[in-house]
């Protein structure tokens, strides 16, 4: 075979690899050590496409190159096989989602395996295997055990929480249940994202827009008992902590955004201890003396960690604006909602509340919607000014964010603004703008002319009189055709003893005095909620909890865990797989008696029914990749601090606040506990951009059947495509790559250069028909070629389109790889004749050390691309050699070897070694040898260039210039004119300024 035939080439050294476990890792680093990982994939039916190996193609390269560095190189392979996927391909099916799960890995295991990639497969599992989630079951028990100290910032076994004296005194059940109260493990009754075409619950992070990210379904909200992960506990750690990583900016922002750390204060506002239908409460308003008195009690009691049932606790981060709150709202699913609602608003409440129910939080919050709403009769007492102020319910307001409850202050609140003009509710101004400004060309208003200080003072008289919402936040406003921007903050108006202190000062002192009074306090608030962590799945880790069951047989609300020795729990096999449940109820609640009840000392308990959500096996399975087959720890302490942390991670960036930031929580309560020696994860983050499908083009004909330019087409509101000027309906038709040519950055038909013709790429899906499958790539081009192309396309962290006569082009490159080294005339391998050893000439030297040093420093910036184009760029050179120095084609076989390691094995072996070039040693550079002996450098006359001279390459200003004037046409043009400057930058131009 003695011309390029991979079909042949490669089987044969993935075997080779497979049998000398090539790859295996020791279990401890000898020396310098390197953890490389690619994000756990997730084993689809669909298998591949040639999107995936892109980003474990960068990872192969790594640790290929790693290893020649001298490295003992981390690099496993596993497979995240719980979760929803399998669950509803087995509904569709009515197969076991294990049989299908383990068919799936299989697939993923022979794709990945035919690319080549240098994994340690003694390391592989699936978190589906018992040996795997029970310890992921050991960790929840650890999350369960564990409470958060906020004096020292840390997580800290349940058995060291404080217990009041008054929770002690009542005995055992209540000292258990003050701590299960504290536990980062908690249970909640909530209203939660039910899908009903899941049939999950799905946490926040998982809903986009109103609908499941997975698959697109309605979401409605409806109240479930949860299991929660108190990861809000964490929450400034987590963000804090981004600042010692080496990851995307953009991705440290999302998480930043995501935990959205706010500071302001916590305030109650008194309802009264009371129901609405009491009669004491029947004009909605609580008593006086009852205000009075609950003022008294929190003035010398102080505020409390946890608000009464008395009061409604809000969060804000404007309590400079509390004089100004005329209303207050609560959300639907608030649990004081019917309580609150006087009997002649409850059925227009119940209503309301049960179509909020299926809205999505993004409609609700959305500030262009029609605001909607209802009262609920009921007041509440603002504790600044004893005012008693209306509730309303209303679906712009999140039980998910803050307290559920909010104070309206529509003078200066956009959305609070919306509402209070929907409604016709009062608005009181509290906020007087700065009387100094930028605007109307001028730096303060006592320059302006009369004219501009009457639309100035308009203006304020319009918002002091609630026509219009000035927030105090808005960085400029409009002043009938101006910008106007405030140069100092507001000041306070109507707002009592605050009246003529700035924002910040009333921010300040007015927290002071509700914390004096016991009615508020400084708070930090979060967007991020805690962690749902309960699934109503059958394929998922079961809980090792127990609920105590009473003699009525129903729960008592108190809990026993699973002894650790007694994990797993694995799930019922004599179960019967249902492909038809699609209700709130667990699947689990099905499973067999003698599975789902378990008597202990007498006392009968119940099993968990919630399984655990598909981030719970991929939070922590990097640890596990250290010490795969320990049996009875989870983690070997020497094994993990030898080898954490992750030294560089590569994935997808769709995980930046999913996996990335629930993986860091876990990590951190590890940490925290003594289990792990680093408190953060992943050093380096890197994100592969996605693969496109190849490039689609559409041109537009009109009803008479002439090309239209797509420039002049675009899509109404039916989604059809219409002329943009007459709204004329055009059709689109289709052409192949072989109809357009590209014209600068469009492309236009061959048979008319006029017309533009759309051109874009669309992501891979098989409803587009656009999936690429990488086994008909490996078998009509080979793994090296799959391999370098996706590396030669673009920058590893871009989106680029897949082109097949890409991957044709890069297999090009490596037929002239192999006809460089091997005669491709005879009929067994041997090597070209022009290889020989032979001394470099200088030109070949300087070549091969110039790409050395290249591609060394482009693998060590993951700037792929370019190290090819200089692999490329020596081929080339090389090809045109009639002498080819065998020691030059060893290292450039070597600096090959990891982005296309198949025929590098083959060459290497070709070239007269013995043993696979795996661990050979990467080839160094001389700098010496890459300096020219002479440069060419162009030469100006006025900043114009008027031409070239050859110079020695170390060649000083004077030289430099000499050679210039020496040069017979730039002395010509020199002739008869007066040198004023000379400007010489060696080694890059001379420049004359002459008259």
């Amino acid at each position: 075979m003695p011309r390029y035939n991979p079909a042949i080439i490669e089987p044969t050294w993935q075997q080779y690899w497979e049998q000398n476990r090539t790859f295996a890792t020791p279990k401890l680093p000898t020396g310098r050590k390197v953890y490389v990982l690619d994000m756990f994939p997730y084993p689809s039916g669909d298998g591949l496409h040639v999107g995936h190996p892109e980003g474990y193609t960068a990872t192969d390269i790594v640790c290929r190159y790693r290893r020649m560095r001298g490295c003992d190189v981390m690099h496993p392979m596993g497979w995240d096989a719980f979760g929803l996927p399998a669950e509803q391909h087995a509904k569709k099916t009515g197969t076991h989602p294990r049989t299908t799960t383990e068919q799936n890995i299989a697939n993923f295991r022979r794709q990945l395996k035919i690319i080549g990639f240098s994994y340690d497969w003694d390391r592989e599992f699936a978190t589906t295997d018992p040996d795997y989630f029970r310890w992921t079951q050991f960790i929840f028990l650890v999350l369960f055990d564990t409470w958060f100290d906020e004096s020292q910032e840390k997580g800290r076994p349940i058995a060291e929480l404080p217990i009041p004296e008054e929770v002690e005194a009542e005995g055992e059940e209540a000292v258990a249940r003050y701590r299960d109260e504290h536990r980062l493990a908690y249970q909640l009754e909530a209203p939660v994202n039910w899908c009903p075409a899941l049939a999950t619950v799905l946490a926040n992070e998982e809903v986009q827009g109103g609908v499941s990210e997975r698959g697109g379904h309605t979401v409605m909200r409806i109240p479930l008992r949860q299991w929660m992960l108190r990861i809000t506990a964490y929450a400034d750690r987590l963000q804090r902590d981004l600042d010692r990583l080496d990851w995307p900016e953009n991705i440290k922002t999302l998480q930043r955004n995501w935990i959205g750390r706010s500071t302001g204060a916590e305030v109650d506002f008194f309802i009264g201890a009371g129901t609405s239908a009491e009669g004491a409460r029947k004009d909605g308003r609580p008593l006086r003396k009852e205000y009075e008195s609950w003022a008294a009690d929190r003035a010398a009691a102080r505020y409390p960690k946890k608000p009464g049932a008395e009061v409604l606790r809000i969060y804000t981060t404007r309590a400079d604006t509390l004089f100004g709150a005329t209303y207050m709202v609560i959300a639907p699913e608030h649990p004081f909602v019917e309580r609150l609602t006087m009997p002649e608003h409850a059925e227009a409440v119940r209503a309301y509340c049960e179509k909020a129910a299926q809205k999505s939080d993004l409609d609700r919050t959305e500030l262009a919607k029609e605001k909607t709403g209802g009262p609920t009769g009921a007041y509440a007492i603002d504790p600044v000014n004893d005012e008693a102020i209306p509730i309303w319910v209303a679906d712009y307001v999140l039980i998910s964010y803050g307290t559920g409850a909010i104070m309206a202050v529509p003078a200066h609140d956009t959305r609070d603004f919306e509402f209070a003009r929907q409604f016709d509710l009062p608005k009181r101004a509290v906020l007087e703008p700065s009387q100094r400004f930028t605007g109307y060309g001028v730096a303060v208003p006592e320059a302006l002319d009369n004219k501009r200080m009457e639309l100035y003072f308009q203006w304020r008289n319009q918002q002091r009189c609630g026509k219009l919402c000035f927030t105090g936040d808005e960085p400029q406003i409009r002043i009938a055709d101006h910008t106007v921007e405030f140069l100092g903050p507001s000041s306070a108006i109507h707002s009592g003893q605050y009246n003529g202190l700035s924002t910040p000062e009333v921010k300040k002192k007015i927290a002071e005095d509700l914390a004096r009074q016991g009615v508020g306090r400084a708070a930090v608030n979060y967007k991020l909620r805690d962690w749902l962590f309960s699934r109503q799945h059958f394929w998922g880790e079961p809980f090792p909890i127990l609920h105590e069951l009473g003699a009525d047989g129903r729960p008592t609300g108190m809990l026993r865990t699973v002894p650790a020795a007694e994990l797993p729990v694995d799930l019922p096999e004599q179960m019967q797989f249902n492909a038809e449940h699609a209700t709130p109820e667990p699947p689990l609640e099905a499973a067999p008696d003698d599975w789902l009840y378990v008597t202990i000392d007498g006392v009968r308990y119940k099993r968990e029914t919630n399984t655990m959500p598909q981030w719970a096996g991929s939070c922590w399975y990097y640890l596990r990749f250290l010490d795969p087959r320990n049996g009875q720890a989870l983690i070997d302490p020497e094994i993990e601090k030898a080898w954490m942390p992750i030294d560089l991670y590569v994935g997808g960036a769709e995980h930046a606040v999913l996996h990335l930031l629930y993986a860091r929580f876990w990590h951190k309560v590890l940490f925290d506990r003594g289990y792990v020696s680093t408190e953060e994860p992943f050093q380096r983050l890197v994100n592969q951009g996605m693969i496109l499908g190849e490039m689609e083009f559409t041109g537009y004909r009109n009803a008479a059947g002439d090309w239209v330019s797509a420039a002049n087409v675009h899509t109404d509101a039916g989604g059809q495509p219409v002329l943009k000027r007459s709204g004329e309906p055009v059709s689109a038709v289709k052409l192949e790559a072989d109809d357009v040519e590209k014209q600068g950055d469009t492309f236009v038909p061959k048979t008319d250069a006029a017309i533009k013709i759309d051109s874009r790429a669309y992501k891979m899906s098989k409803s587009r028909g656009n999936v690429v499958n990488p086994d008909q790539v490996v078998a009509d081009y080979g793994a090296d070629s799959l391999r370098l192309y996706e590396m030669f396309m673009a920058p590893l962290e871009s989106v680029k389109p897949w082109s097949m006569d890409g991957v044709s082009g890069v297999r090009g490159f490596l037929d002239r790889v192999w006809r460089m080294i091997i005669d491709d005339r005879q009929e067994k391998v041997s090597l070209n004749t022009a290889v020989r050893k032979v001394e470099p000439t200088a030109d070949q030297n300087r070549m091969l050390h110039r790409t050395i040093k290249a591609v060394t420093e482009d693998v060590d910036a993951i700037a792929f691309n370019t190290a090819i184009a200089r692999m490329m760029e020596f081929t080339n050179f090389f090809l045109k050699q009639q002498s080819r120095p065998k020691a030059a084609m060893e290292k450039f076989v070597l600096l090959l070897s990891p982005f296309a390691p198949h025929i590098a094995e083959e060459l290497w072996e070709a070239l007269g070694h013995g043993d696979t070039l795996a661990y050979e040693s990467w080839p160094a550079f001389d700098e010496s040898l890459i300096k020219e002996d002479t440069i060419e450098v162009p030469v100006q006359i006025m900043g114009k260039l008027r031409g070239r001279i050859q110079v020695p390459a170390d060649g000083g200003k004077d030289a430099l210039e000499a050679a210039a004037k020496a040069d017979r046409r730039i002395a010509e043009l020199l002739e008869g004119k007066t040198i004023i400057k000379t400007i010489v930058v060696p080694g890059r131009m001379v420049n004359f300024v002459v008259k």
